[in-house]
């Protein structure tokens, strides 16, 4: 008996799960009642996979409101495949408190959903319980000819011909899994330390002191963190809000009426980062009235002209400028309808005159300072991006007491409408980032402004932090952070151009931030046997894939005709493996496309019979 075809996917968090959903809506369509083994390989709960695992943390949040964050398509997707609605996670907490649904979560999850509102931050453990459901939901979902098998476990190398069966080896299991298809969906890497970072853990190995590398937060050694002791922090994101949380709530502190009381058993955070501030607050007001015409001056059409070029592309040169006139469209079309009081021209005109202006040009500079009296209401990208740059202070005190204003002021601004300009930029960048997703790999500085800008963390947490720098638990360093090594005294030095001559020292080092997605340095053995087996990885160490369907390319830019990969690790990364609702999601297009073409293909195979292994 011919055996029924089958697909891998390896990875089981919320990008497995979203291809896995688009398979679902899409198999009626394009594969009928055909029988097909689907495996799921992950060493986590599939579903959440690692970074959205169930047993977390309750003290650690999603930086986004349960309104805000949804697994499921809806008309403003670009896609083949149908839409498949669903709930996002609020409205699907109401679900669960209205008896429609029934997840699989213990007593204290379900209490968190029960007590769950739109504007909350859930728990990553609540939005774990979603992402689980989710997946339920897409085997559900799946047609009867189709058999699922979960793997709890790794996935070590995949092989085979182009033209055949690949062979995908797994840790505890001697012999391998065969499939027709292999979609990689791996998220987050871990990395092997790169020279720096091997350098730095070599003297913190030779001195007998604590150096923690780029990873998870809720995966590191914090007991290593002696208690009173100073630890100097590499980076002001998301991993150092984690960070904070676990060595401060985490061991036994709390806050009371805007006060933090340390039980006595926290380090002291020495922090700093390349911009020397924290990532901006998440905004904290809805939207009202209308929204921005978007894409404006950087949509499909400009995409398709950039990719049409020859050569690389340059960020700086060819991207950034219409990215930034994007940015401004959409912060002053808000400005002129819903501030007009701000402004000094016609809207009709100024928009009219900006549309004709090049990006970045005087003209455009000029229309800009006649239109808007105010400096405060005008768009300035630099200054948002790096604050610090040319501020100085006299001494460590005098950061203390500026960075605590700036924080402030930061946090009263994200939470007032008066400034929905704000709001408007925010979606801009997001329809920016659905275009940009298309030209593949464009490096990091892009990623990381959108998410310091857009991707922040939610307020209270930094009024915490606020609370943590008065009680002296939080110290900031400020920016241009460097670190170095004393040999002789066997500690680690900080210093920062923010406070000229002024240093701090440790005996721990903390790097505060994910690994950077990249196949150069990756301890995945999966990825380093493509890597090393021809497939294609960029300058900036990414899997490059292709940018119609996520098929990876090979060193010479051909399609692998039966290995996809999708996620931050390859040259199509897009924001999130989940969205907001209504916002296009550039993920589910990617994966509906995969999901597509991995149907296609797989109907045409058992259409004419199996290709020989």
């Amino acid at each position: 008996m011919t055996p029924a075809p089958s697909i891998v996917v390896i990875g089981g968090g919320p990008r497995g799960t979203g291809v896995i959903e688009r398979i679902a809506a899409n198999a009626a369509e394009l594969y009928g009642d055909r029988p097909l083994d689907l495996h799921v390989v992950d060493p986590h709960p599939a579903g959440g996979g690692r970074i959205w695992r169930p047993d977390q943390s309750p003290l650690l949040w999603m930086n986004s409101m349960a309104e805000d964050v949804t697994m499921f398509t809806d008309e403003t997707v670009e896609l083949a495949g149908p839409v498949v609605a669903g709930p996002a996670l609020d409205a699907w907490a109401e679900d669960v408190r209205a008896g429609r649904v029934t997840p699989d979560a213990d007593p204290a999850v379900l209490a968190e959903i029960h007590g769950l509102a739109g504007a909350d931050f859930p728990t990553r453990r609540l939005q774990s319980a979603y992402l689980r459901w989710t997946y339920e939901r897409a085997l559900a979902a799946l047609p009867p000819g189709i058999t699922v098998h979960e793997h709890r476990t790794t996935a070590l190398t995949v092989t085979g011909p182009r033209g055949g069966r690949q062979r995908v080896r797994l840790q505890d299991r001697p012999e391998p899994v065969l499939a027709d298809l292999v979609v990689l969906t791996v998220g987050h890497l871990d990395a092997e330390q790169d020279p720096v970072q091997a350098e730095l853990a070599g003297f913190a190995r030779r001195h007998g002191l604590v150096h923690l590398p780029p990873d998870f937060t809720a995966d590191s050694d914090l007991d290593a963190l002696r208690s009173g002791e100073p630890v100097i922090v590499r980076g002001f994101g998301l991993a150092f809000v984690d960070l904070m949380v676990l060595l401060t709530e985490g061991r036994g502190g709390r806050y009371e009426r805007g006060e933090y009381l340390p039980s006595g058993r926290e380090p002291v955070l020495y922090v700093g980062s390349r911009r020397g501030v924290p990532y901006h607050a998440k905004i904290g007001y809805p939207w009202t009235g209308e929204h921005p015409p978007l894409p404006q001056h950087l949509g499909p059409a400009w995409t398709e002209e950039l990719l049409s070029r020859t050569g690389p592309l340059d960020f700086r040169r060819d991207i950034w400028p219409a990215v930034a006139k994007e940015l401004g469209h959409a912060h002053y079309h808000r400005l002129f309808t819903a501030h007009p009081e701000r402004t000094a021209l016609a809207d009709e005109v100024f928009a009219e005159k900006y549309a004709a202006a090049d990006p970045g040009s005087p003209e455009l500079a000029g229309l800009i300072a006649e239109a808007v009296p105010d400096p405060a209401d005008r768009l300035d990208l630099d200054a948002l991006d790096r604050p610090l740059d040319g501020v100085r202070h006299d001494s460590p005190e005098a950061l203390q007491e500026a960075l605590r204003a700036y924080i402030s002021a930061d946090l009263k601004r994200r939470h007032d409408p008066e400034h929905s300009e704000d709001l408007a930029v925010f979606l801009g960048l997001l329809s920016v980032y659905a275009q940009l997703v298309r030209l593949g790999d464009i490096g990091s500085w892009w990623h990381g402004f959108f998410s310091y800008l857009a991707s922040g963390p939610p307020g209270p947490r930094l009024q915490q932090l606020l609370a943590l720098s008065r009680a002296g638990v939080v110290r900031f360093l400020g920016a241009g952070l460097t670190v170095e090594t004393d040999e002789d005294q066997g500690l680690f030095r900080a210093r920062s151009a923010t406070v000229p001559g002024a240093h701090t020292e440790a005996r721990a080092l903390v790097e505060a931030r994910l690994p950077d997605p990249s196949l150069r340095h990756t301890a995945s053995p999966l990825l380093r046997a493509l890597r090393d087996g021809g497939a294609a990885v960029t300058d900036d160490g990414l899997l490059a894939v292709d940018p119609g369907d996520s098929r990876v390319l090979d060193d010479e830019g051909r399609p692998h005709p039966r290995r996809f990969a999708l996620g931050p690790f390859t040259t199509a990364r897009a924001g999130g493996a989940f969205t907001r609702p209504r916002t296009g999601g550039p993920a589910f297009r990617q994966n509906d496309a995969a999901a597509r073409a991995a149907l296609t293909f797989l109907r045409d195979l058992s259409c004419r019979g199996r290709l020989a292994s």
